[in-house]
Formats: C-alpha cells, sequence, structure tokens
C-alpha cells in the first residue's frame, strides 16, 4: 500500500511538473508556437509520457478548468437536491482553489483568449457539460418535461457569470483572498436565486 501511495504521489507530481511547465511556455511564447516535443523536452520526459497523462495539446490547458457538475448531481447524498448537491460542489471548487498562484490564474485566462483554437475547444467543452447537466437532472426528474434543460442551461450561465466575475476582478487588482471571498458569497447569492427565484420586488428597492 505504501508504494502503492508513493506511485501515485510521483504520477501527480510529474502530471503537474508537466501542465506548469506547458502553461509557462505557453504564456511566454503564445500557445500556437509552442509544441508538444517541447513542452516534453522542457518538463523532462518523453512525449509518450506526456500524452499519457494529457491526450492532446489541447488538454495540457483545459484540464484544469473542466467541471463535472454532472457528477455531482449523480453522486448526491440521500434526500440532498441537485441544486443542494451543485451548491456543494461550487463550495469546494472555491476551497480548492485557495492558495493558487494569480499569476498562474492569469496566464491560463490570457493563454485561452488569446487562441481561436483553445476558445473553440472551451466552448465545445460548456456545451458538452451542459448536456451531462442536463441529462443527469433529467435522470433525478423523471417526467419532468423540459426543466431539466432548461435548469441546466441556468446553472451553467450562472456559473460561468460567477467565473467571469472572479476573473475580472483579478485583472483590475483585487487582490486574490478578497476575490475568493466575494466568490464565496456569490456562489450563495447565486444559488438561493436558482433555487428561490428572483421576485418582481427583488429588482425595486427605492
Amino acid at each position: 500500500m505504501m508504494m502503492a501511495g508513493l506511485r501515485e504521489r510521483k504520477k501527480e507530481q510529474t502530471r503537474q511538473r508537466i501542465a506548469e511547465t506547458a502553461l509557462r511556455l505557453f504564456g511566454e511564447r503564445g500557445y500556437d508556437a509552442v509544441t508538444v516535443n517541447e513542452v516534453a523536452e522542457a518538463a523532462g520526459v518523453a512525449k509518450v509520457t506526456l500524452f499519457s497523462y494529457f491526450p492532446s495539446k489541447e488538454c495540457l490547458v483545459l484540464d484544469a478548468i473542466k467541471d463535472d457538475y454532472a457528477a455531482a448531481v449523480k453522486g448526491r447524498r440521500e434526500g440532498q437536491t441537485p441544486l443542494g448537491a451543485l451548491r456543494e460542489y461550487c463550495r469546494g471548487i472555491v476551497r480548492r482553489g485557495a492558495g493558487t498562484s494569480v499569476e498562474a490564474l492569469i496566464t491560463r485566462v490570457q493563454v485561452v483568449a488569446s487562441s481561436p483554437a483553445l476558445l473553440s475547444e472551451v466552448y465545445k467543452t460548456n456545451m458538452g457539460e451542459r448536456e451531462e447537466l442536463a441529462a443527469a437532472l433529467e435522470a433525478a426528474m423523471p417526467d419532468a418535461g423540459l426543466a431539466p434543460r432548461l435548469m441546466a442551461a441556468q446553472i451553467t450561465a450562472v456559473i460561468t457569470t460567477l467565473q467571469e466575475t472572479f476573473f475580472q476582478r483579478l485583472f483590475t487588482g483585487v487582490p486574490l483572498e478578497e476575490a475568493e471571498r466575494l466568490l464565496q458569497e456569490e456562489v450563495e447569492v447565486a444559488f438561493d436565486l436558482l433555487e428561490h427565484g428572483l421576485s418582481p420586488d427583488d429588482g425595486d428597492k427605492s
């Protein structure tokens, strides 16, 4: 068991080294200008080893930002609602991101934003996540008609807005700890709205 644990740690360290090396090179020279061979050489691994961790060049950037909302719904506790499970999942994302390098976060966004190929993959990934979430909600809410698909569209749009707001704050110089604190609060506001809706009076506070 100890040897198995050591192997897993070494594999995770190798994966992390490859991902960090790729992001550094892409940030310095641009995504399209760097080859997979160059990433493998700089990370000190064989190309075949790199592909055993990241099956495509796009995965070197995008694997770190993929989310599995469908799994959160499917794996929810007995008695827990799908929205309750998703709220808990998003809270966990914020907690796991604590302490992440601001430079790495900003570099990843810049690399994606500067590459049409990566932007296209992000769109495909987001659509795939939305479809998988819709299917999971349909399984959790049989005979609910269009409601699960409408819910999936609303949930993914809300989460995207939270992510965009978080990164916009970082780009304008808001400290990471403050941006994370605000994100924690806004996750709760977002899921309160998803659960209870926006009443006609909520927009009129005058």
